[in-house]
């Protein structure tokens, strides 16, 4: 039952981050910055995770007396960094190249932590993960709509910049595993939130919390974006990932692929070709195909 629960928890966070692309968008399309996206999600998400906490505890101190609290609080900061890097290159990419594009280079996670974890945990891939790994990478070309545009279409520095998620996004992943387990799930996400916002902040200054744009919509945009990429994903993902594993987390974590696509496709109104939906089912395909034998939700 808590291996269910923790499948739930990391489905619905995946999902939640696969609307942010659409957002982010629409936040473009009224002016707004890079920087004044990711500040303004950084902080709301920052300081709603922390009233959450202290709304617990207040209701129940009692609560988390389960959690043993050994590690280093400042690691767990730290280990924020690589939250607010997905954030920040991934919605580089976004201001790039379409939704539907950019979620697809973020689904390069799926290679990329495979190639993490041998560089620094030794974890050789299996023939079958090979494979897998192989057939993403002939649907990434699919969704891509290289088949159909040609190479020279493609805007490179958005792909960069979706690989550079992609690789934060896996890190993401393995650090979230690894990192604070005893901790409560909520406690640990507003630790890490905390790193990346303090990591954000410094590269843009936040200098719309003086200069009146939070008078505009870029406060809506700010609930928006902090409710499903910096809340609900940390926090589900905190609570999920540790119950399941990072390989089930693999399979669940693709929910996003075809949130991000359809919304691109029903709200922005991006051309998605037949094509580009064949490689996005293959990538879908293939992941839970590399972990279906692996884990089990029971």
């Amino acid at each position: 039952m808590e291996k269910l629960k923790g499948a739930i928890a990391v489905f619905i966070g995946a999902s939640s981050f696969g609307l942010l692309s659409t957002f982010v968008k629409k936040a473009y399309a009224q002016d707004y910055t890079l920087g004044q996206v990711t500040g303004v999600q950084a902080i709301f998400g920052m300081i709603i995770l922390w009233m959450v906490y202290l709304f617990i505890q207040l209701l129940n101190p009692k609560a988390n007396e389960s959690f043993s609290r050994k590690s280093n609080k400042w690691k767990i900061v730290i280990s924020g960094i690589s939250t607010g890097l997905v954030s920040l290159v991934y919605y580089k990419c976004v201001q790039l190249v379409p939704a539907s594009l950019a979620i697809v280079l973020l689904m390069q996670y799926i290679w990329i932590g495979t190639l993490i974890e041998f560089i620094i945990f030794k974890n050789r891939p299996s023939g079958r993960q090979l494979i897998g790994i192989a057939i993403v990478l002939i649907g990434t070309v699919f969704a891509t709509g290289l088949l159909e545009h040609g190479i020279d279409k493609l805007n490179w520095t958005g792909i960069i910049y979706g690989l550079l998620a992609a690789t934060a996004y896996a890190v993401f992943l393995i650090v979230n595993g690894r990192v604070g387990n005893d901790y409560p799930p909520i406690q640990k996400s507003a630790l890490m939130v905390t790193g990346s916002c303090i990591m954000i902040c410094c590269i843009f200054p936040p200098a719309f919390l003086i200069s009146g744009a939070l008078g505009d919509s870029i406060w809506h945009y700010g609930l928006i974006l902090s409710f499903f990429g910096t809340v609900i994903p940390p926090l589900l993902f905190a609570y999920g990932i540790p119950k399941i594993g990072y390989s089930l987390s693999g399979i669940l974590s693709s929910a996003e692929l075809p949130v991000a696509t359809a919304m691109s496709y029903f709200i922005l109104k991006e051309a998605v070709s037949p094509i580009q939906w064949v490689g996005v089912l293959l990538i879908l395909a293939t992941v839970i195909w590399l972990n279906s034998k692996k884990e089990e939700i029971v």
